[in-house]
């Protein structure tokens, strides 16, 4: 078993939950969140994506708790709330970072059910979320919270639909839950992973090279540093840098 240096975890005895955390951008996450010493719970739909990555967690020493679940099962994000607070007594750390494309085309010709099903896991679930989680941050002593975005919120795209409107409402309503928690440990932000080599940028742009892209390694690295209890942003959109080679 590698042992690793307690110097190098400042999560330590810190629980963060991850969404979309089988592969991209939510594995490496959780890898390194664990690296830095916290127990991770993961959620993502893909239970043998996610029983790998606990393999790996177990290989480096590390703790993760696996919850397999759609993130539209709204009653199940309740439960989790319930269970966590049964088992931990609180949550230091929830990254957002599950999320649906939708369908690619003219806003006119999408379905209403990958209308409903997108905004339901890009939107509503990260509401049930908040609602959920929320008093379990409350009892950490450095609640954080970031929920990834796309710029695609801000722009005005053809045939992005669905995505587009989904992020736009998912950053209003962070902004607004940023704003009600001023007052508390908790801090609540948005990040942009930009151009990163994920499956669901593949499908967006099919005929991308992906190896001009940076890597969910690249992007876990600042995601983890808005997680940690020394950050002390709240209310931003971090937009995510590209490495320096």
């Amino acid at each position: 078993m590698i042992k690793l240096v307690p110097s190098l975890r400042p999560l330590e005895g810190k629980l963060v939950l991850v969404t979309g955390a089988s592969r991209g951008i939510g594995a490496a996450t959780a890898r390194l969140l664990v690296k830095k010493g916290a127990h991770v719970i993961l959620i993502a739909r893909t239970q043998g994506g996610l029983e790998e990555l606990d393999d790996h967690i177990k290989e480096i020493g590390g703790k993760s708790t696996l919850v397999p679940m759609d993130l539209a099962d709204f009653d199940k994000i309740d439960h989790i709330g319930a269970t966590i607070f049964e088992r931990f007594g609180k949550l230091d750390g929830l990254v957002a970072n599950a999320g649906l494309l939708g369908t690619m085309g003219p806003i006119n010709h999408i379905t209403p059910e990958i209308w409903d099903y997108t905004i339901a896991v890009n939107v509503t679930a990260n509401w049930r979320l908040i609602r959920s989680l929320d008093p379990l941050l409350r009892e950490s002593d450095a609640g954080r919270a970031i929920f990834l975005t796309s710029a695609a919120a801000r722009q005005h795209r053809a045939f992005w639909g669905v995505y587009s409107v989904s992020k736009a409402a998912l950053e209003m309503m962070v902004h607004t839950y940023a704003k009600e928690i001023q007052k508390t440990q908790i801090l609540v932000n948005l990040f942009d992973p930009r151009r990163t080599r994920t499956k669901m940028r593949a499908e967006a742009y099919p005929g991308e090279d992906p190896n001009i892209l940076k890597t969910p390694e690249d992007v876990a690295d600042q995601i983890v540093e808005t997680v940690l209890p020394s950050y002390s942003l709240n209310d931003q959109i971090i937009v995510a840098k590209d490495p320096i080679k």
